[in-house]
């Protein structure tokens, strides 16, 4: 990663590709996401008449748990299936073995850039999906649940604090690593020819899915054992 010279243009193609076949449907998806969150825990803090903390509880799940998530799927799904199909038929039309004949290196020369896209673009878009989850569980909240608003704003404002934010970004960053490397991978180790590449496209999608999973679970614990929650 830190050789020189760095592949600037092919970054800058990756990424413009990566976040425009991302980012429609990462913000789509972010809306139901947000919104069913809110009104679960809306239902649910009704029940125990907690419905003051409804906007606290809905924007936090939201901002740490299933913005990271929904970023990187659809990041893995859209992007990384592309990443992973291209590097795929190159391995197959004997292009990597071409460039390495040749002195150059495939993983600086196409993996490189290609992880750091990911890793960039998931952070960019976990802001943008961020900001629309939380307005879209704003809005079903004070709609269909007859929540206040200044209630909303004014649980969350009380029990937020920066570094959820934080961790939400660190999760995009590890989880956009995780989706490059991945494919990349898997594109670079294709075998049996063009459905050698439809098989790999797939696995990669599996793997990154599981394993954006575990490290989210991890990275919690992690969280939640190690930064103390806002008053306390």
């Amino acid at each position: 990663m830190f050789r020189r010279p760095f592949q600037l243009r092919e970054f800058v193609q990756q990424f413009w590709f990566v976040a425009s076949v991302s980012i429609l449907p990462a913000m789509l998806v972010s809306i139901p996401f947000g919104a069913v969150l809110t009104l679960q825990l809306g239902s649910l803090t009704a029940q125990i008449g907690a419905e003051s903390f409804n906007g606290a509880a809905s924007v936090l799940a939201v901002i740490q748990q299933a913005s990271p998530i929904v970023t990187t799927l659809v990041v893995a799904g859209a992007g990384g299936c592309a990443i992973c199909a291209d590097l795929g038929s190159r391995t197959i039309r004997e292009e990597i073995d071409a460039m390495e004949v040749l002195g150059v290196s495939p993983v600086h020369r196409l993996v490189v850039p290609r992880v750091l896209a990911s890793m960039a673009a998931a952070v960019l878009l976990n802001g943008l999906v961020s900001v629309v989850g939380v307005l879209g569980g704003y809005v079903f909240n004070v709609v269909l649940q007859d929540g206040t608003p200044g209630a909303f704003v004014a649980s969350f404002s009380a029990l937020a604090q920066p570094s959820d934010l934080w961790v939400s970004e660190l999760k995009a960053l590890i989880f956009g690593f995780i989706a490059g490397l991945v494919a990349s991978y898997r594109g670079l180790n294709p075998k049996g020819g063009p459905k050698g590449v439809g098989d790999v496209v797939n696995q990669s999608v599996v793997i990154t899915f599981l394993l954006l999973f575990f490290v989210n679970l991890v990275i919690t614990v992690l969280y939640l054992r190690f930064v103390p929650p806002k008053g306390t």
